[in-house]
């Protein structure tokens, strides 16, 4: 067994290695049959970036400790790829360890019981699921727009909840409780066997999870500063043009200066840097011959640019 793959190896190797990476292969719809080739000329026949494939494979056979420099990932193949595990886990693993589980304890005598542990690994399923469509709605849905150098409004990754720790708690408490306080009266194997799908389960959404932070953040934020440079760029150039006319940027500035925000604080609003900010204000008192934020004031409530209402006189 490798210690880590590389392009040239042979992906049969691969397959063979471990449950865990016959899991990350089945996730990019590799077909199997894959003879003597080498997992760059299977990632070739699949469209699947070689670079990423990779990342991915020995980020999970290290389990999680395995460095990827800066720009080696394809953040279109790791979405994919963090997609298809969401549909696994929905689709498949969990409805399976489900029915397992109904089969384990459905002979019971502990009714009760049975009834409390099926309910609680239900609301863990729920939990979970909504998690993972909110990632998909909320940030992959975002890093597409990033993908394509839209100038979507900028969310905070951090904030868009790709950290599931209670979520993971209540997974290694069904355990627990299972191990601590279920009693069979029919035979040991299969609680065993539903014992250590959830010991499956917990790992790989672990590893999931470490993909997101040690890859797929650091990837996206990359991007997200890449973007925001040539956007920012694109704007400081466009500053000095049409010398006698606002812009619309230029009407937002003035909006955010009537209802009293810093420089610092429009820019936040307004996903520009502060250098920017302080460029248009300069061209906004060329061109009005208004260099006050009182003045600015009456002149957007003239032009019906703000409301009084929204004024803090």
């Amino acid at each position: 067994m490798k210690e880590k793959y590389s392009k040239d190896d042979k992906m049969y190797e691969l397959l063979a290695d471990s449950e865990r990476l016959l899991q990350v292969v089945s996730r990019f719809d590799v077909p199997l049959g894959v003879g003597e080739k080498t997992i760059e000329q299977i990632c070739n026949e699949n469209s699947i970036d070689t670079q990423t494939f990779l990342a991915i494979v020995n980020f999970t056979k290290t389990g999680g400790i395995s460095s990827v420099k800066e720009g080696g990932i394809d953040l279109k193949t790791l979405c994919s790829y963090l997609l298809r595990t969401h549909t696994y886990m929905l689709n498949f693993f969990l409805p399976h360890i489900r029915r397992h589980l109904i089969d384990a304890l459905g002979s019971s005598e502990s009714n009760d019981v049975t009834f409390l542990i099926i309910k609680f690994f239900d609301e863990y399923c729920s939990e979970l699921k909504k998690h993972m469509e909110t990632e998909e709605k909320d940030v992959f849905s975002y890093v597409d727009g990033l993908i394509a150098g839209g100038k979507k409004r900028k969310v905070s990754i951090e904030m868009s909840g790709m950290h599931r720790s209670p979520i993971e708690q209540k997974l290694s408490e069904l355990k627990n409780i299972i191990i601590k306080y279920y009693q069979s009266s029919s035979g040991n194997d299969m609680i065993y066997n539903i014992l250590q799908h959830l010991f499956i389960c917990e790992y790989d959404l672990y590893i999931h999870d470490q993909i997101e932070n040690y890859l797929f953040l650091p990837e996206v934020k990359r991007l997200e500063n890449l973007n925001s440079s040539m956007q920012t760029d694109e704007e400081e150039d466009s500053v000095e043009s049409n010398p006698e006319e606002l812009t619309e940027r230029e009407k937002e500035i003035i909006k955010c200066v009537v209802k009293g925000l810093t420089n610092k604080e429009t820019a936040d609003k307004l996903f520009i840097s502060v250098n920017t900010v302080t460029t248009h204000r300069r061209n906004i008192a060329k061109k009005l011959d208004i260099h006050s934020p009182s003045g600015l004031t009456i002149y957007a409530i003239v032009n019906n640019l703000v409301d009084i209402k929204d004024i803090k006189l």
